[in-house]
């Protein structure tokens, strides 16, 4: 039941939520960012909205419906992908798992309670660069 339960949840967020979200994606301000990846199966490129909050050297991620989301295993499988976040494309590779006592220092303390009072177990860091930066150091390497 909770599985089912789960499921009717992810496609009304899915439906309804992330279009709004996707909206904030393109802001310069809040958590909000577009995460792109490409479909391990179809190769078919997917843009998820999601909540993002800046670390040193890239971001952490609270995995909301934990650690086997299509997203996730889509980002491992190929081991890259890109973001969107205020105004600014970044590109990360493999994503990485982190503890929770670690991802939570990093947060806001009202996001750090919210996450906290509802079980949040799951997080991951992208490593990430601006888009801008990351063409520089390929043509300063070549």
């Amino acid at each position: 039941m909770q599985q089912k339960n789960n499921k009717r949840l992810r496609t009304f967020v899915k439906r309804a939520i992330n279009p709004i979200m996707r909206n904030f994606a393109f802001s310069s301000h809040g958590p909000f960012a577009l995460l792109r990846h490409v479909g391990r199966n179809s190769g078919k490129t997917y843009e998820i909205p999601m909540m993002v909050w800046p670390v040193e050297g890239g971001f952490v991620i609270v995995l909301t419906y934990g650690p086997h989301v299509d997203w996730l295993r889509n980002l491992q499988a190929a081991s890259h992908g890109s973001l969107r976040w205020h105004k600014q494309e970044y590109v990360f590779q493999k994503p990485e798992y982190i503890d929770a006592s670690i991802a939570l220092a990093a947060l806001p303390p009202f996001i750090k309670q919210v996450l906290k009072r509802n079980g949040a177990r799951h997080f991951i860091k992208i490593s990430s660069q601006p888009v801008t930066q990351a063409s520089d150091m390929a043509h300063t390497h070549s």
